[in-house]
């Protein structure tokens, strides 16, 4: 198990109330082979970069590159991703979390399964981390299921850059670039799939920019013009009768599992 080397993608801007718990997170894993390529966005909180220069300085896995302009973050993942050396790259914000069984419970599922990309179901936290839900990964995503919504959390993916042929990228639109990122990937390997057991916790933060729902449906809407090439009346038609429809449902069920998941979390503490 101890012999791919996992690249681990971060970008970060002005995250110094959360960056340490998540570089943490990443650098306890059970599986240590890895390095974590932080692309800082232009932050100008002097804590942000302290915290990242201390972390560089103390582990030699963690690599820091400075971008003077912000960028968004699928820029900043982009050029970590062009530094990264390793067979197996992931994704993890600065403000989420892994359990420290993360990379070793997908990698073992990766070799078993033969699988080039996985993703895992998540837990829901708060800015002070109190658990307020889960979200349970479909076992299976095809390029088909991709194009309705994403069901993929970037926190958890993982995808093996020899049995791809290549590394992907991600467009460089402002938002919904991870949608946009595992289309292109399915595109190339055709099915991902998911782990039950959940490997990380996703926070929820009153002023990010994906809590802004009703500005993304212009984002959404890039992504079936910018992305596939969809003419503007294909791209309506695609939002209407199969996103909306599969996000509705998706957001149901996350609902569903979460009451589930926090009643039998009150009964076993």
């Amino acid at each position: 198990m101890q012999q791919d080397l996992v690249s681990i993608i971060m970008p970060t801007y002005n995250a110094a109330k959360f960056l340490p718990s998540s570089i943490d997170s990443i650098l306890n894993q059970t599986y240590s082979r890895l390095e974590l390529l932080i692309t800082d966005d232009g932050s100008t909180d002097a804590d942000t970069l302290n915290i990242l220069e201390r972390y560089s300085e103390r582990d030699e896995r963690v690599k820091v590159v400075y971008l003077k302009t912000n960028s968004g973050a699928g820029c900043a993942r982009n050029e970590a991703i062009k530094r990264a050396e390793g067979r197996y790259i992931a994704f993890c914000d600065s403000d989420d979390r892994w359990k420290p069984e993360k990379l070793e419970t997908q990698l073992r599922f990766m070799r078993e399964h033969q699988s080039p990309l996985v993703f895992s179901s998540y837990v829901i936290c708060d800015e002070n981390d109190e658990e307020k839900g889960i979200f349970i990964a479909p076992r299976k995503i095809t390029y088909q299921g991709i194009l309705r919504d994403n069901k993929i959390g970037c926190l958890t993916a993982m995808y093996d850059v020899e049995a791809i042929g290549e590394k992907v990228y991600m467009p460089s639109i402002r938002k919904r670039q991870d949608w946009a990122f595992f289309i292109k990937l399915l595109k190339q390997c055709h099915v991902a799939y998911g782990i039950q057991e959940p490997l990380a916790y996703y926070r929820v933060r009153q002023k990010s920019i994906s809590r802004r729902k009703i500005t993304l449906v212009r984002y959404n809407m890039r992504v079936y013009h910018d992305t596939l090439g969809f003419s503007w009346i294909k791209s309506w038609m695609y939002f209407i009768f199969l996103f909306m429809p599969s996000h509705m449902l998706k957001v149901v069920k996350r609902k569903l599992d979460s009451y589930f998941f926090l009643r039998h979390k009150g009964r076993t503490l």
